[in-house]
C-alpha cells in the first residue's frame, strides 16, 4: 500500500484499459478462479476472453452506450460478460439474482437493454422462465433483441418451457463463436472511442417512490473511486479475494472484481454463502481477503467447529452496511485472524463508497462508526436548511464530489430531487459527525431498512404487496432480527369482503419478490395509522411493534 498512490481513473482511464494494463504487468499470475467450473485464467488469458466476448458483442450488433443487462450468480462467465460490455463500449446493466421475473423486466424495460446475459440452471432456477412466467418477451420486452444463457439451456429446461420463451436465445459457446467475423484491429477501434467519462453501468436502486431507478455512474468515476478503497484497504497483488458479495451489487462488481485487477489479485468468485463451505475454501484457496456484511462474520463465527479449520491466510475484512458491536471487531481479528478489518459507508448513487475507516483505526472507532470521507469526497451532515451540524449533532448525510453518480437514468426530475444546485447528493440517511471527521450513521429518513446486508426499501415491497388481490392496504417497516439485523414486518389492510391470512401473504410474497424483500412478520389490522394529509405514521407502527413484538 502506498501513501499517494496514482488516481485509479488517470492510470487506467477505461475498464477496458484496466484489463489490458493488468495483464501486461501480471501476466502469468492467476487472475479469476472459478473452482466450481474447474477454470483458472491467467491476467493474460482474461483478457484474451474478455476481448474475445467483447468482439462477439459487436458481432452480436451492440452499438457504444447500448446497454446489457446481466442476470447471473457469482460465476467466473460474469466477470468476463460484463468486462466485454465495457470492452464493446456497452453499458453494464446488473440484476439483482434474487429477483423474480416482473422485478427483473422492470429493470430490462426501463433501461432499455438490447441483449440479456443469463443463466437457467442457478439453484434449480431458470431465469428464462421467470422472465417468460411474468411477462411476454416478445411485446412487452421491445428494446430486448438477444438474449445470451452463460450455463443451461438455452431453450429453457427440458419439458418446462414457457410457450412465450425468447427464440432468440443462444448459448455461451455460440455467442463466443462469433467474434470470428469481427477482426482485432475493429475491437480496438471500439476500445480506444471508450471516453472515460462515458457511462460504464446502471445499477439499479430503490427510493421512497416505490420504483427503481437506474444509477448511472462513469469509468472514470468508479476507477478512482475503488483504486483509493483498495489502497486504504491494503489489496495488493497475490492476495486471493473470496467474492462472496454479489456480483450485482457495486460491493462485488466494483469493490470486488475493479478492485482486485486494479491491485493484481486473484478473484475467487462464490456464488451462495454457506458458512462451511467458505470455511473449507479459506485454507483450500489460501484465501487472503473476506469482505462481507457483518452477520456473514457473526455466522462463521458461530460455526459449532470454528476451530477446526485453519484460517491463518486470512488478513483483510471489510463490512458495513449494519450496526456493528465492538466485540465482533475484536473478534475477528482474534478468532477469524484477520490483520485488517475495516469498516465503510456508501450507496449506489456515490459509486457505493463515500467513507471508510483506516486500517489502523481502533476497534471501538471501526464499530462505531462508517469512517471518514475518501480522498476527493466531501461528507457533511446538515439541517433540513443545508447548515452544517456541530460535531454530535444529527442531521442529514449530504455528500460531494466525483463518485456522486451521473443521474438516475432518463429520469431528470429524479435526479434533480436527489442532487442539489450546489452539487450534494441527498442521501436520505441520518448521521452524527463527530470532531475528527468520522461518520455514523444513526436513522434513515426514506425508511429503508437492512436485512443481512441487503437494503429494502418499504414503498418499493408495499407496491408489490398491493398486487395481491386481498389486499386494500399495506405498510412496511424494519424491526430488529437476531439473525438478520432488520427484517420487513407489514401491516396489511383487508380488501372489503376478503379474509386475509398473515402465513398466507407471506408465501404470496416469497413467489413474487426477492427473497430479502419478503416480510417476515405480518400484522392484519382494520386501519393504518393516518396523520391530517392521510400519510401513514410509521413511528406509530413502530411502537405497536416494540410493544407486541412478534
Amino acid at each position: 500500500m502506498t501513501d499517494t498512490p496514482t488516481r485509479g481513473d488517470i492510470e487506467f482511464g477505461t475498464i477496458a484499459h484496466l484489463v489490458r494494463t493488468a495483464a501486461e504487468r501480471h501476466t502469468d499470475a492467476e487472475a479469476l478462479v472459478d473452482v466450481d467450473a474447474g477454470c483458472t485464467w491467467s491476467f493474460r488469458d482474461l483478457a484474451a476472453t474478455i476481448d474475445t466476448a467483447a468482439r462477439s458483442y459487436i458481432a452480436s450488433g451492440i452499438e457504444p452506450g447500448d446497454r446489457v443487462a446481466l442476470w447471473a450468480p457469482n460465476i467466473g462467465e460474469w466477470v468476463v460478460a460484463a468486462l466485454g460490455i465495457h470492452a464493446a463500449g456497452g453499458v453494464l446493466v446488473t440484476v439483482n439474482t434474487r429477483f423474480k421475473g416482473r422485478e427483473a423486466a422492470y429493470v430490462l424495460r426501463s433501461s432499455g437493454a438490447k441483449a440479456l446475459v443469463t443463466v437457467t440452471d442457478f439453484l434449480d432456477t431458470d431465469y428464462l422462465q421467470l422472465l417468460a412466467g411474468a411477462v411476454d418477451p416478445a411485446t412487452e420486452l421491445p428494446d430486448l433483441e438477444l438474449t445470451i444463457v452463460l450455463r443451461g439451456a438455452a431453450g429453457g429446461t427440458p419439458g418446462g418451457t414457457p410457450d412465450n420463451a425468447p427464440d432468440n436465445a443462444i448459448t455461451w459457446d455460440e455467442f463466443l463463436g462469433r467474434a470470428t467475423s469481427v477482426d482485432t484491429a475493429t475491437a480496438d477501434a471500439r476500445v480506444e472511442a471508450v471516453s472515460p467519462d462515458d457511462t460504464s453501468d446502471l445499477l439499479f436502486t430503490s427510493g421512497t417512490t416505490g420504483s427503481p431507478k437506474g444509477v448511472e455512474t462513469t469509468h472514470a468515476q468508479n476507477l478512482r473511486a475503488f483504486r483509493d478503497w483498495g489502497d486504504v484497504v491494503g489489496l495488493t497483488a497475490g492476495d486471493r479475494y473470496l467474492v462472496v458479495n454479489p456480483f450485482f451489487h457495486a460491493f462485488g462488481y466494483k469493490a470486488g472484481i475493479l478492485a482486485a485487477l486494479m491491485a493484481g489479485a486473484t478473484i475467487l468468485p462464490h456464488a451462495v454463502f454457506d458458512a462451511q463451505a467458505v470455511l473449507a475454501r479459506i485454507p483450500r484457496d489460501r484465501i487472503t481477503m473476506l469482505p462481507g456484511p457483518p452477520t456473514l462474520y457473526q455466522t462463521i463465527l458461530a460455526t459449532p467447529d470454528l476451530d477446526r479449520h485453519d484460517l491463518s491466510s486470512l488478513r483483510l475484512a471489510v463490512t458495513g452496511a449494519a450496526a456493528i458491536p465492538v466485540e465482533l471487531i475484536v473478534q475477528m481479528r482474534e478468532q477469524l485472524h484477520f490483520e485488517t478489518v475495516i469498516t465503510g459507508y456508501g450507496l449506489t448513487e456515490a459509486c457505493g463508497i463515500a467513507t471508510m475507516c483506516r486500517h489502523d483505526d481502533d476497534p471501538e472507532t471501526i464499530a462505531t462508526t462508517s469512517g471518514r470521507a475518501i480522498p476527493g469526497v466531501e461528507v457533511l451532515v446538515v439541517d433540513d436548511d443545508g447548515n452544517e451540524m456541530a460535531p454530535g449533532e444529527p442531521g442529514e448525510v449530504v455528500i460531494r464530489g466525483y463518485n456522486v453518480m451521473r443521474g438516475y437514468f432518463e429520469n431528470p426530475q429524479a435526479t434533480a430531487e436527489a442532487i442539489d444546485d450546489q452539487g450534494w447528493l441527498h442521501t436520505g440517511d441520518i448521521g452524527v459527525m463527530n470532531d475528527r471527521g468520522y461518520l455514523r450513521i444513526t436513522d434513515r429518513l426514506k425508511d429503508m431498512y437492512v436485512v443481512g446486508g441487503f437494503n429494502a426499501y418499504p414503498a418499493e415491497i408495499e407496491e408489490l404487496i398491493l398486487a395481491h388481490p386481498s389486499v386494500a392496504q399495506v405498510a412496511v417497516i424494519g424491526v430488529p432480527d437476531d439473525r438478520m439485523g432488520e427484517v420487513g414486518m407489514a401491516f396489511a389492510v383487508p380488501a372489503p369482503g376478503e379474509d386475509l391470512n398473515p402465513d398466507e401473504l407471506i408465501a404470496w410474497c416469497r413467489e413474487e419478490m426477492a427473497n430479502y424483500k419478503v416480510p417476515r412478520h405480518v400484522r392484519v389490522v382494520d386501519a393504518l395509522p393516518l396523520n391530517a394529509t392521510g400519510k401513514v405514521l410509521k413511528f406509530e407502527l413502530r411502537e405497536q411493534a416494540q410493544a407486541e413484538p412478534t
